[in-house]
């Protein structure tokens, strides 16, 4: 009987001790990739802020053209001022309140945070990239337009005119270019639609995060030119911390192989072939 007992002790200590050890190895790699997406959070955000001294003929195109919308935007102003607080009684209270809530920065993070947490426990490397991206892409973004807000000092619409500027202004009211809902939540719907081929799912999300920018106007706490400037600011920033992704080979998940079927007719045959 005794034997019997001994080989049950050793059976239960040997589950118990390998259920250990897989605990400790997935904790440990857990830690590993939380290490690992750290250092390409930091030095995603460091070339963020470098990437300007890189800039090529198209980039500098680029920048024109923005500088160029925003100066268009600023000219209409009023005129949108005007026609978004028209709309405003005809908004659903739902959209308002999706608008205010998803544009929040506190909702942003848990967004954010839930993204990658997913990645994180599931050791998905495809979505940890994804929240490496956001997360990088806002922080960079993010200290952009505070920086740009306190420099610039534009009063918001219920402060004053659209012209009105006091250059490193600590009062909030004259905080307004950019938008910074306009930059999180574009932030997140731009990484999380480049994710994806189809058309209709890029709209779908595109349109999402849109509802928290244009939301600003409908209350009246930002111009149309700070919204758009800040759409701009998260799309030129997301692209670049993505294409630094690229370039350096971080997560280099591999793609699941898929089968291209074609039908092949031949003399007395026929069948599907399968090509990897």
């Amino acid at each position: 009987m005794n034997k019997y007992v001994t080989g049950l002790f050793l059976l239960v200590a040997s589950v118990s001790f390998s259920q250990t050890d897989t605990t400790s190895s997935g904790k440990n790699k857990v830690w590993k990739n939380l290490k690992y997406d750290f250092e390409v959070t930091a030095k995603s955000v460091g070339n963020a802020f470098t990437q300007p001294t890189r800039w090529n003929k198209n980039d500098f195109i680029t920048a024109g053209g923005i500088v160029a919308g925003t100066s268009f935007l600023y000219l209409a102003d009023n005129e949108a001022q005007d026609f978004f607080l028209r709309q405003e009684k005809e908004i659903p209270d739902v959209v308002q309140d999706f608008g205010w809530y998803f544009g929040s920065p506190q909702n942003f993070f848990i967004a954010s945070a839930g993204i990658y947490g997913f990645g994180l426990i599931t050791d998905n490397p495809k979505v940890r990239r994804v929240g490496v991206l956001v997360v990088s892409s806002a922080v960079a973004s993010g200290i952009m337009q505070s920086v740009a807000k306190t420099v610039v000092g534009r009063s918001r619409p219920m402060n004053g005119g659209h012209d009105s500027f006091d250059f490193f202004s600590k009062e909030p009211g004259y905080h307004s270019f950019p938008s910074g809902h306009a930059v999180l939540t574009f932030t997140l719907a731009h990484a999380v639609a480049k994710q994806f081929d189809s058309f209709w799912v890029k709209a779908g999300i595109y349109a999402v995060g849109s509802v928290a920018p244009i939301s600003r106007l409908w209350v009246n706490a930002h111009w149309v030119s700070d919204v758009g400037l800040g759409i701009a600011l998260s799309i030129v920033v997301v692209d670049g911390v993505d294409n630094f992704m690229n370039k350096q080979s971080y997560y280099n998940y591999k793609k699941p192989k898929t089968i291209n079927w074609s039908l092949r007719a031949g003399y007395q045959t026929i069948g599907l072939v399968g090509t990897f």
